[in-house]
């Protein structure tokens, strides 16, 4: 098994628990140069909010966008694109990467502006 069947094996256990659970969830996905985050509704048919490193004001702000700095302003703008949808409580979607890094860097920011998971 290699390293990215082993990823996607933890992502489809998490996503099973999350879906028990019927909570809206914050999805985070990674690559190399940028970070996604989405928040998807209970079905998971719908995105009700998302940023990325790729957005045009984050990129003039940026000049890497798979660093922990912008992780932490992404987690920052999905807080507030979150707010202003109406969500407060998610459940936290790692997409099967560790808790560390950037991961732990966008979560840190999103709770500190005021999502709960």
């Amino acid at each position: 098994m290699d390293k990215k069947q082993t990823r996607l094996r933890r992502a489809r256990k998490t996503r099973a628990r999350i879906a028990e659970l019927k909570m809206v969830r914050l999805s985070v996905h990674r690559t190399n140069s940028h970070i996604y985050a989405q928040i998807i509704d209970e079905t998971g048919n719908k995105v009700l909010a998302s940023a990325s490193s790729l957005e045009a004001d984050v990129r003039s702000a940026m000049a890497n966008g798979g660093n922990v700095a912008a992780a932490a302003v992404i987690g920052q703008r999905i807080a507030e694109k979150a707010k202003a949808a109406g969500i407060e409580q998610v459940a936290f979607d790692r997409s099967g990467f560790k808790y560390h890094g950037r991961m732990k860097a966008l979560a840190d920011a999103a709770r500190e502006h005021g999502l709960v998971f």
